[in-house]
This record gives C-alpha cells, structure tokens and sequence, in this order.
C-alpha cells in the first residue's frame, strides 16, 4: 500500500520555504501594514488585490494553506507510522508551532510590527522548517507503515559525527538569522553601509542595537562559514560517505556562498527587494539542507542500532 506522509511532509517543506520568501517579500516591499487588521483584510477575507495589500494578504493565504496541508500530513501520520509514534507526537508539535507562529503573525499586525514580536515570528518559521525537514528526511524511503530502509554505508560512529556537526552548522545558520531577523525589523540592514569593514572598522563602536546587531550578523556569518566547510572538509576524508550525502554537503556549500554574496548585495544595492528576499529565502534552504544531513546521520545511527542490538546474557 502506498503511504502518503512522507510526500505530504516533503511538500511542506517546500511549502516553507516558499512561504518565508514571499514574507521576505512583504517586509522588503513595506507592505507588512498593508492590511491593517488581523485575521481579515479591510474587514474582509477577499479585499482587492492591489498594491501592498497583494502580497500581505497572499501572505496570509499561503499561511492557511500551509496549516492545512501540515494538518493533512499528521493525520496520514497516524494512520501511516504506527511502528513510529515519535512521528506523530512530533507532527503534533508542529500542528502546535504553527499556530503559535500565526498568532505572532497576528500580533505584529496588531501591535504595528514591534521588533520582538516579529523577530519571534520570522524565528518560529525557521524553528517549524526544521521541524518539518527532520520529518520530511525521517520517513523518506518508507513505502508501507514499517520503518524507511536503513541507510547503508555510514558506520555508527560516522553517522553520529555526522549528525553532530551537521547539528552545528544548521544552529549557526539558525542563530545567524535570527540575528538578521532583529537587523531587518529593527531597520538596521544600512547601519554598516561599507563591506567588508563596518563604518570604515573592523569592529564599530556599538552604539545602538542597529549597528550591534548588524556586526553581530556579519560575525556569525564567519562562524556559519567556518562550520559549514569544516562539515565538507569532514565528510571529504570520509570515504564511508554516501555519494547522496556528499552532495548535500556539495549544495550547503553552494548555498553558503549564494548567500554570502547575496548579503553583500544587499548592502551595495542598499536594501534592493530582489537580494533582500532571496537572502532570507537561502538562509532558510540553507537550514533545511543542514537539518536534513544532521537528521540522515542519526537516522543511520539510530538504524544501526536497530540492525545490531545489544547481546544479553
């Protein structure tokens, strides 16, 4: 019998991360405020698609949809994942983390965008694309209500380290755009208006929370960097290796310099809509690749374990 939550969680991923690019592109357009109230729209759920009012209120639709296709991914869950209920509970959690996430939405349309309450709300986003990615890696390959085939050529202690520095590297994606998240709604995406120094210093003299958390950003940006290439130098000295987890790595590398360079865009262009939106939609793929190799190794570990259980006397 074919299952179906393993594609339902896949297409929420995606579902994501097209969600936090088009939000990307609600605050980059100053359209954040474009429908005053909350949940409707000018007192409406369908006001006339114009202008700001296009892309905030589309927002908001792709939003539902999203709750409504995660919803539909649980309840196949369980159906589907009996030998696995850690896969419920856990889609659970996310039912849970999406209206929490959309409450916040509401909140920064009714308190006029208070930069806590969106940086908690682009921060809940990256926390349920997690979520959904180790969902979406963890049933992979399932193809009935037994457990995906275990993963082949990755030895226990291969699979933790992989899982481990994956982990690293997707925390300081994680940390490193929360961080953006405060320089964007605290307008301080301009407060460091030359690259690579800042106001003419390596370190600027850190006045306000604008230019703090703008060198904040571009420090971890550094310590991203540095853990993502320690994870391909890593997994490149590991021939035990799958070629499908190489290239993972291969594309956060790809990833890493997309970005890099799409920051610095950002700034040249002094806050353009298209590297702006895109900076945050690779920040979020980004995450997602790296959360889905951390998830194969301990997957595999978690496997092995599986297939060598301890002896008993």
């Amino acid at each position: 019998m074919t299952v179906l939550h393993p594609r339902a969680y896949k297409v929420t991923v995606v579902w994501t991360l097209g969600l936090l690019f088009l939000g990307s592109i609600v605050h980059a357009t100053e359209s954040s405020l474009a429908c005053p109230d909350w949940p409707t729209c000018f007192g409406t759920m369908m006001p006339e698609m114009t202008g700001g009012v296009f892309w905030e209120h589309l927002h908001r639709l792709v939003a539902g949809g999203l709750v409504l296709m995660f919803i539909l991914a649980t309840w196949l869950a369980r159906k589907e994942t009996s030998d696995r209920p850690w896969i419920f509970r856990l889609s659970i959690v996310g039912v849970g983390l999406l209206l929490v996430q959309s409450f916040f939405g509401g909140l920064t349309v009714i308190y006029r965008l208070p930069d806590l309450i969106s940086t908690t709300h682009l921060s809940l986003a990256f926390i349920f694309l997690s979520l959904a990615t180790v969902l979406a890696v963890a049933t992979h390959g399932s193809t009935n209500s037994k457990s995906p085939p275990a993963m082949k050529g990755l030895s226990r202690s291969d699979g933790t380290k992989l899982a481990a520095y994956a982990a690293i590297a997707a925390v300081a994606v994680f940390v490193q755009s929360v961080i953006g998240a405060l320089v964007r709604h605290t307008d301080g995406g301009m407060s460091c208006p030359d690259i690579p120094l800042c106001l003419g210093q390596i370190v600027p003299p850190l006045v306000n929370i604008q230019i703090t958390s703008h060198f904040l950003h571009r420090t971890m940006a550094v310590v991203t960097s540095g853990a993502v290439i320690f994870l391909y130098a890593w997994t490149k000295t590991r021939c035990e290796i799958p070629n499908h987890v190489q290239r993972l790595v291969v594309i956060a590398v790809g990833l890493l310099v997309i970005q890099v360079l799409l920051g610095v865009a950002s700034v040249l262009t002094v806050l353009a809509i298209p590297p702006v939106s895109l900076h945050t939609l690779v920040a979020a793929a980004l995450l997602s690749i790296l959360v889905g190799i951390a998830t194969v190794g301990a997957r595999s570990n978690a496997n092995v374990k599986t297939l060598n259980p301890p002896h008993t006397r």
